[in-house]
């Protein structure tokens, strides 16, 4: 089995990662991409995951361990393992509003598209994403609400380990989670 968190950009997936750490799963991440004012606590990533369609011979490495995969490059997957798929929830205009300001951080431009069209073509990708999933076979799916989470974080965690069928730490999962970091709220 592999664990994959998925979600939009924005949406919580760096959260879940370090949730699983702090319950006691194995991580496949590497650390070239170093925390920074948009992720103080890290992004949690693994290189090789962004050329996944053109190359996915490392993914042997990943079993046993969790990894985090933007919903866009799902699809690349190879269809030989087993996948469960914790999936990130979280309302667009926060997802939309976080890019944002992170990209201004950095000094880059957002983009041509405005945030109504963005959100359409975000929320049209993730209709087909959904549809997609619940046709394989090889992957099972937990949809995770990013405010639930921090709300009530034992909650999620719980749901995460009897998903996963994992003993996992859910006290230390829950302690990860901190609202502060809930900036871009809508």
């Amino acid at each position: 089995m592999i664990v994959v968190v998925s979600g939009l950009p924005r949406s919580g997936t760096s959260l879940m990662m370090q949730m699983l750490q702090a319950g006691g799963m194995p991580l496949l991440t590497d650390d070239l991409r170093p925390p920074d004012t948009d992720n103080p606590n890290g992004y949690w990533e693994y290189e090789p995951v962004k050329r996944l369609q053109q190359d996915n011979s490392w993914i042997p490495k990943a079993e046993d361990k969790a990894m985090k995969v933007v919903s866009a490059l799902l699809q690349y997957l190879p269809p030989q393992h087993t996948y469960r798929i914790i999936f990130m929830q979280r309302p667009m205009q926060e997802v939309l509003a976080s890019q944002t300001v992170m990209l201004e951080r950095r000094g880059a431009q957002s983009g041509k598209a405005d945030d109504q069209t963005l959100g359409t073509v975000f929320a049209q990708h993730l209709d087909r994403t959904e549809h997609w999933l619940a046709t394989q076979k090889h992957m099972t799916v937990l949809s995770v609400n990013y405010h639930e989470t921090i709300a009530d974080p034992k909650a999620t965690a719980a749901r995460v380990a009897q998903f996963l069928d994992l003993p996992l730490e859910v006290e230390a999962m829950a302690r990860v989670v901190d609202p502060r970091l809930y900036r871009q709220r809508v």
